[in-house]
């Protein structure tokens, strides 16, 4: 029997309802206390004795009598240590959800989530799924998968298997659901990645044709005092390298054409199709803008134009979502070291560089 049984300093004289245990243990309570904690008692309680003067009586059985104690005590004080958790939380889970106790059960919940262990984790999760708690479900069910090959060889995985097939079903759907989740989960993270590349990509296309970088820049602007690296110079160097690439390349055409070509192509053409610049007075810096911008509206809106317009919202979107979350690249004033070379003409190179 537990410390805190109930003597008479917790329920006077007045009491006028007992809670009879599997045990024979007999509890006074109050039967407005009952009530007003639980709307299961509360109907029990207000149903017609069949003799007036008979004792009003409350069986709670099929659980350990100290349970009983812990659950209406609970009732009077609101309160459950951890000991008694730790002790009589099952049954306290099932006691809240078949009087429905609340509070009490959302408790159980909690308190039994922190408890999951390997060994347990299959009778919670019937339990869960009995007294229809979704939170607990849901942390045995994330344990479970995570745990698997150790659960595959506890006694209640076993009993599992050979008495409720339905369940273990289930269990194994969820598993292969959350496998696939996860794949999904990686191969979005593999795009998001690849157009958040893109997107800076287009910055620093812009940031080169517009202002210069270390040996790339407008055609049109002269040469000043080197300057370091930009913050973003992991990118604009490769960018760089593959424009200069690009204005020297002797295969772009032959033999299919050269790879590292086809991709500053495709850059070109994703930044005219983002590219905002519109008048006459507010030209865009980047070659074959315009062009590719006047191609496209010639183009019939086929199945690989489809493809591309999405490309080019998806780029949208993963810069418009960094933007939130990276603080704004500062661009420096100062005139970066340029210089003509043969190739994009709208770029001067620097000639000592080589592609």
């Amino acid at each position: 029997m537990t410390t805190f049984a109930y003597s008479k300093d917790h329920f006077p004289t007045t009491s006028d309802v007992h809670v009879i245990t599997s045990g024979r243990l007999r509890i006074p309570a109050h039967s407005t206390i009952l009530a007003a904690a639980s709307p299961v008692l509360e109907s029990i309680i207000d149903r017609p004795m069949k003799h007036h003067s008979s004792e009003k009586t409350i069986s709670i059985l099929g659980v350990p009598c100290d349970a009983v104690s812990v659950f209406i005590h609970f009732l009077y004080s609101s309160r459950c240590d951890e000991e008694q958790m730790d002790k009589y939380g099952i049954h306290l889970l099932a006691l809240s959800h078949v009087y429905k106790v609340t509070h009490l059960k959302q408790r159980c919940t909690k308190g039994l989530a922190e408890r999951l262990t390997v060994e347990n984790v299959v009778d919670l999760l019937q339990l869960a799924r009995l007294c229809n708690a979704p939170d607990l479900n849901i942390k045995c069910m994330k344990l479970l998968t995570k745990n698997f090959k150790s659960v595959e060889g506890t006694e209640g995985w076993k009993f599992l298997q050979d008495n409720d097939p339905w369940l273990e079903l289930e269990i194994l759907q969820f598993m292969d659901e959350a496998a696939s989740r996860k794949k999904r989960t990686r191969r979005h993270r593999r795009e998001q990645n690849i157009y958040l590349q893109l997107s800076e990509a287009m910055e620093c296309l812009e940031h080169i044709c517009t202002e210069g970088c270390t040996s790339v820049g407008p055609y049109d602007m002269e040469p000043g005092a080197k300057k370091g690296p930009c913050n973003k110079f992991s990118t604009c160097q490769g960018l760089q390298l593959s424009i200069k690439h690009f204005a020297t390349c002797k295969n772009r055409k032959a033999n299919g054409g050269c790879s590292r070509c086809k991709r500053m192509w495709q850059l070109l053409r994703l930044h005219a199709s983002i590219c905002e610049h519109q008048t006459e007075n507010d030209k865009c810096k980047v070659p074959l803008c315009r062009q590719f911008k006047s191609k496209m509206q010639q183009e019939r809106l086929g199945e690989e134009e489809t493809r591309w317009k999405l490309l080019v919202r998806r780029v949208i979107s993963a810069k418009a979502i960094s933007s939130l979350s990276l603080p704004k690249r500062k661009r420096e004033d100062e005139p970066r070291i340029v210089m003509y070379q043969n190739g994009l003409r709208g770029l001067r190179l620097h000639r000592t560089m080589k592609g």
